[in-house]
């Protein structure tokens, strides 16, 4: 597997089931429709994800991670490996360095903010699993621990 096609299975895994169309992953690592349709039509043909069309629409296709994609992403990964072996407090200043990074990248290039649903302003922990105020869903269990393409930032309040 090419790590772009890891890269795709991995965002899978952690994608809601609202963010998983191939324009959405494109736009996740900032790539074409074409490019990333075609990773993703390698990812079915190796069984690593179920293509589905959308009933209300059978344009819209969404893919989702099959068991085995799922076993993929768990196996060792060479870059989580190294990371996990870096002390405690290296992992943190990388991770923040990295997060600052991607923010000001994204901020740069007016890209989408993707995140955490229970990290959103969209986001209502008021209901067991959590809602989504701006799609008027209730989510399903580790739903609100996945990314979501409709992520909006919390602003800042100054203290």
């Amino acid at each position: 597997m090419n790590p772009a096609q890891r890269g795709a299975l991995e965002y899978l895994v952690q994608a809601n089931m609202y963010s998983r169309a191939p324009s959405q992953v494109a736009e996740y690592f900032g790539t074409t429709r074409g490019t990333m349709s075609q990773t993703l039509k390698v990812l079915a043909r190796k069984g690593y994800v179920s293509e589905e069309t959308s009933r209300s629409d059978k344009r819209s296709i969404s893919y989702t991670p099959t068991e085995a994609g799922r076993a993929m992403v768990a196996a060792s990964n060479p870059i989580a490996m190294a990371f996990e072996s870096l002390e405690l407090s290296q992992q943190t200043e990388l991770e923040n360095a990295l997060r600052h990074g991607l923010q000001l990248a994204l901020k740069a290039n007016g890209g989408q903010s993707f995140g955490l649903c229970k990290t959103c302003k969209h986001y209502d922990p008021q209901e067991v699993n959590g809602f989504c105020k701006l799609l008027s869903v209730s989510l399903s269990k580790g739903e609100n621990n996945k990314i979501c393409v409709e992520h909006k930032e919390v602003a800042n309040v100054a203290s």
